[in-house]
């Protein structure tokens, strides 16, 4: 562990500032009374996180900057600059603005608690404190941030992580439960189409529509609830039971399809594509967006874990979008059985899961 003491401290373990951090993540205390930051510190580094200490808001910069901590611990009352000012310096800050800060101050009036939030803390805890309870704060405030940083801002959506979590899990209760999963990686075919024509607001609109199909595709269907997460730019996934493949994908499809009519000019709808000058100065022509989904299966495969998935159902996006208009593909692959080699056994299953009506 390191404590920087001031502008010139120690480097942070490791080739990089994020590396040799504990599980927990790396937390800053920006404080110029040193029992108590000892006291904090040493707590800290016992529930499992790295610990960095600043004596004044010019040393807390300068470890901001070197070990780009998760959250901030910070004081309110210290020398020259205090920590109000400090906090809204940080805020005013691109790189910082999202950084976490919990202050610290011996002030407990409402007024006080007020300036602390309006300068834009978390977070707002009295001394004397409850250790344990400082603790619990830290992560609830770390947990908070972690999970507004993983949902993409256009469609509220969960992102990668939660994404990856939620297969990493269907994998798990597969192999310990028996319980059966599908991944279902869903993309719009000639988005870029979109951006290039109307631009990006009318582009996000559309993301927004698809979003929304999905959503309400995944929320009206019988079973467990399905899982919905937005991958990033125009590609979304689903995990769900077998099941309800055909119901979610029939319906996103349709709802999809009825939700985005309404955002196009009317005579690129009246046609149903769009022209396009190339960079050569050739007219193309563009069909309107659909949506290919590729699917993967556990009931046809053991996955080892999400890199795997995410690669079947992204193959099988790929054989979708082979085909105009919307299309469902799914992974008729199998396990590798004996006396069958397994480039016959893939053609074959890519072939199949082309075909109209292999969902």
């Amino acid at each position: 562990m390191t404590d920087a003491a001031g502008p010139a401290g120690d480097e942070p373990p490791g080739d990089s500032p994020r590396a040799g951090r504990g599980s927990e993540g790396l937390v800053l205390i920006v404080d110029d009374d040193t029992e108590i930051t000892a006291l904090v510190a040493m707590n800290l580094r016992f529930e499992g996180f790295d610990v960095v200490v600043a004596s004044d808001a010019r040393s807390g910069l300068a470890a901001i900057e070197r070990h780009r901590p998760d959250l901030v611990l910070l004081d309110v009352m210290m020398p020259r600059v205090d920590g109000y000012e400090l906090c809204r310096q940080l805020r005013a800050s691109p790189l910082t603005a999202a950084l976490p800060i919990i202050m610290l101050t011996a002030k407990d009036l409402s007024a006080d608690r007020i300036q602390g939030l309006t300068a834009g803390a978390d977070d707002y805890i009295v001394k004397p404190f409850d250790l344990s309870e400082l603790v619990a704060r830290v992560r609830a405030t770390l947990r908070r941030n972690r999970e507004m940083r993983d949902v993409s801002p256009l469609t509220g959506l969960p992102g990668n992580t939660r994404i990856l979590d939620a297969i990493a899990e269907r994998i798990e209760a597969r192999r310990e439960h028996g319980w059966e999963y599908a991944v279902c990686y869903i993309d719009l075919d000639n988005f870029k189409t979109v951006n290039d024509v109307y631009g990006f607001y009318r582009g996000d609109q559309m993301l927004t529509a698809a979003a929304g199909a999905l959503h309400t595709s995944t929320i009206g269907v019988a079973g467990p609830p399905p899982f919905l997460g937005h991958i990033g730019g125009d590609d979304f996934l689903v995990v769900c039971t077998p099941d309800q493949i055909t119901p979610i994908t029939d319906r996103a499809i349709t709802l999809f399809d009825q939700a985005s009519r309404v955002l196009y000019d009317p005579e690129d709808l009246a046609r149903g594509y769009f022209e396009v000058i190339d960079r050569q100065g050739r007219l193309r022509r563009h069909g309107l967006l659909t949506l290919s989904i590729g699917v993967a299966l556990s009931t046809q495969r053991r996955f080892a874990d999400h890199r795997d998935v995410v690669a079947a159902a992204s193959e099988m996006k790929a054989v979708a979008k082979r085909t105009e208009g919307s299309m469902v593909a799914v992974d008729r692959r199998r396990d590798p059985e004996p006396g069958r080699g397994p480039a016959a056994r893939e053609r074959h299953a890519i072939e199949r899961a082309a075909e109209p009506g292999t969902a």
